[in-house]
């Protein structure tokens, strides 16, 4: 089967005054279709710098990344929104939901941006995911009539809405309660069974690391010790 996201030899460097800061040191990696991946490390290791080449927000220094067979360094800015809109989802710690959009607004807004349903199936396909993630009662509430747990399932649904092939989550359960954010690793988990979509995420928790199917370790802009299963066999 081919690999969804493909890594090869990528380094990444940012200037800082006279300096150059290296983030990423000659990183490879292999993800599969339906994977559910867990990158982790300590901060500064690396993680967000990879998740954002990943997701086409940065560009690497040197070496090759493909995402869903797209070299992602040959495309021009219009074809890696396009990328970003139709092939990839978003979830973020800090939530980034519109604050002056309702909960199903928010949810729908990937749909209105792709522009390929009708008022009625963005409906629908809404209101399916708010059922799935347990808020269709919450559909016309604001982001801050919710708690932080709420506003991170509303995340997941806006994630989910257009059919990514791949949703990337940077640290989702970072704000949250441990208890919360077990929850919201189990959703993801839910939905990437049932949408077979592959989720790669950050974290620093081992507990929610311990529901990956697969584990990254990320030292110093390195992998450490390979690509593992969550009790470190490979």
């Amino acid at each position: 089967m081919a690999e969804i996201v493909s890594i090869k030899d990528v380094h990444k460097e940012y200037p800082l005054d006279k300096v150059v800061v290296p983030a990423l040191r000659g990183v490879n990696l292999s993800v599969a279709p339906g994977d559910f991946l867990s990158i982790v490390g300590p901060s500064g290791s690396g993680k967000t710098t990879l998740l954002n080449l990943i997701g086409c927000v940065d560009v690497a220094t040197a070496g090759t990344v493909l995402v869903d067979g797209h070299d992602t360094k040959r495309l021009n800015d219009r074809q890696l929104t396009d990328l970003r809109l139709n092939t990839l989802g978003f979830i973020f710690q800090s939530f980034n939901l519109v604050p002056v959009f309702s909960v199903f607004q928010n949810v729908e807004f990937p749909l209105l941006l792709q522009r390929r349903l009708s008022a009625r199936e963005r409906a629908k396909r809404v209101d399916e995911l708010l059922a799935k993630v347990g808020l269709d009662t919450h559909s016309k509430h604001r982001p801050s009539e919710l708690s932080g747990g709420q506003r991170q399932r509303v995340a997941v649904a806006r994630a989910l809405v257009g059919r990514p092939k791949i949703v990337l989550a940077d640290e989702p359960t970072a704000n949250l309660d441990s208890v919360t954010g077990e929850t919201i690793i189990d959703l993801m988990k839910e939905m990437n069974r049932e949408e077979l979509t592959t989720f790669i995420f950050s974290t620093h928790d081992a507990k929610v690391m311990s529901h990956a199917n697969s584990v990254v370790r990320l030292a110093d802009g390195r992998i450490a010790n390979g690509q593992t299963a969550p009790d470190g066999s490979r």
